[in-house]
């Protein structure tokens, strides 16, 4: 066969150096993902560039040029059907901000009736604080009896306070805030092994205990008082208990099978990397939230505003409204094909 050799260099040039381009960047970022469209294009490439090495091997004046080629398609098929577990390096901001609400996204489903359930339960607490004030006495846990007296007193206490409030003991109580909300939903996970119907249990009956706590407010006209109280750590706090929740359904979904033919061990390893990193996902959710109610949401008026307090939650909320959309493919399309380079 003979072709034009400076023609051929020059015409094909350009297709070599963006092979190489996109080797050296996937090995440079071994975990990223990449979108369809690239990696056809990559193994287009890779073609292209076997088939040039072809036409060039009968040219023995140009052996560093049939070297370069070979040495490009060796990595670019190494690239393609390498099979061996490559070590990749665990990057927290990257798995938090890209990788857990990509997670939650893939199972919102699961999070939808946990919220449900959960609503479920606030409103049979809310009705029943409502119809029957010893509702309080006979539901509340121990945990939350300072909630059993009158609100208004309770508020009245709580802002005559409030300027006193921590002494010192601030990371005490956080943490202690901390270990029991993880606490709470590593159970609430733990129970998708009931085939979900401990986590439903748990779900609603949380939110019988907010029900009630919140009505009681309401009916007692602390409204104000209550949004200033729950909104900093409550707009994190109860949906990372319904993310936990969102774990035990998807657990439970598992082992249950319906309409997955899978065996059960095929079906929990599937599951099992994305379980990690929702529950993951809480309990720095957790973190946070036990952060903000030890250092704010216990401070009342006059000390900080409660208009203050307020803005603070909604902004948090939709902080994190916007960050459980995040993490999508380049392209921005929901469910966008990406393969693991």
């Amino acid at each position: 066969m003979i072709i034009d050799l400076p023609r051929f260099i020059a015409a094909e040039r350009p297709s070599w150096t963006e092979l190489e381009t996109t080797l050296d960047r996937l090995q440079a970022q071994p975990d990223r993902q990449v979108a369809l469209d690239e990696a056809q294009r990559f193994h287009l490439l890779y073609q292209k560039v076997s088939a040039d090495l072809g036409r060039i091997a009968t040219f023995a004046s140009e052996p560093e040029l049939r070297r370069y080629l070979e040495a490009l398609t060796a990595r670019a098929y190494a690239e393609i059907h390498e099979t061996r577990e490559r070590g990749r390096r665990f990057r927290p901001a990257r798995w938090f901000f890209a990788e857990f609400p990509r997670v939650f996204r893939r199972h919102v489903g699961a999070f939808h009736v946990s919220w449900i359930i959960t609503l479920v339960g606030v409103l049979f607490g809310g009705f029943a604080v409502m119809l029957d004030d010893e509702a309080k006495e006979a539901v509340m846990p121990a945990m939350f009896a300072n909630h059993l007296g009158d609100p208004a007193k309770r508020v009245a206490a709580e802002e005559s306070s409030a300027g006193d409030r921590g002494a010192g003991g601030h990371s005490t109580f956080a943490s202690q805030l901390m270990v029991n909300n993880i606490g709470v939903s590593i159970k609430a996970a733990a129970l998708g092994l009931t085939y979900g119907l401990g986590t439903i249990v748990l779900l609603f009956y949380n939110g019988v205990i907010l029900g009630l706590v919140a009505i009681d407010y309401v009916l007692a006209g602390q409204s104000v008082f209550l949004a200033g109280w729950l909104l900093p750590h409550g707009v994190i706090e109860i949906p990372a208990i319904l993310i936990a929740g969102q774990c035990g359904l998807v657990l439970g979904k598992a082992l249950i099978g319906h309409g997955d033919r899978a065996p059960l061990t095929a079906r929990l390893r599937a599951i099992g990397p994305d379980l990690a990193t929702l529950i993951g996902g809480v309990a720095v959710m957790l973190v946070w939230a036990g952060l903000v109610e030890s250092f704010l949401s216990q401070y009342h008026q006059p000390v900080i505003p409660y208009a203050v307090k307020i803005a603070f939650g909604c902004v948090e909320l939709a902080v994190l409204s916007w960050f459980l959309g995040s993490g999508r493919a380049k392209d921005g399309a929901p469910g966008a094909a990406e393969v693991r380079a």
